[in-house]
């Protein structure tokens, strides 16, 4: 049997001054960071590094999009993926000190 849930959207971000400009220096640095990233391997990564840098590109028009005309609607990346790396690289500093 299936069960069907229906969530309630999440709300609206606030708006702050600067926002904007953060959201898209976001929206863009993260799609660069993965060209960046597949440029820089020491193999070729043939068909499949062209189709991440393709999708980051395409990844990168959108996310700029939403931050531009849709700001309310935008989730920080940095935000959403800096605050775990942080946290493990905090407990790998804690577990190096401690050997």
């Amino acid at each position: 049997m299936w069960l069907i849930v229906a969530r309630q959207p999440r709300p609206g971000a606030a708006y702050w001054p600067g926002r904007r400009t953060l959201s898209l220096l976001d929206a863009i640095v993260w799609p660069a960071a993965w060209v960046a990233a597949v440029s820089s391997m020491s193999t070729n990564a043939g068909l499949v590094g062209a189709s991440v840098v393709l999708l980051a590109i395409f990844a990168g028009i959108a996310r700029s999009r939403r931050a531009l005309f849709d700001n309310a609607r935008y989730r920080f990346t940095t935000y959403q993926w800096g605050a775990p790396f942080a946290v493990l690289c905090v407990l790998g500093a804690a577990l190096k000190a401690m050997l």
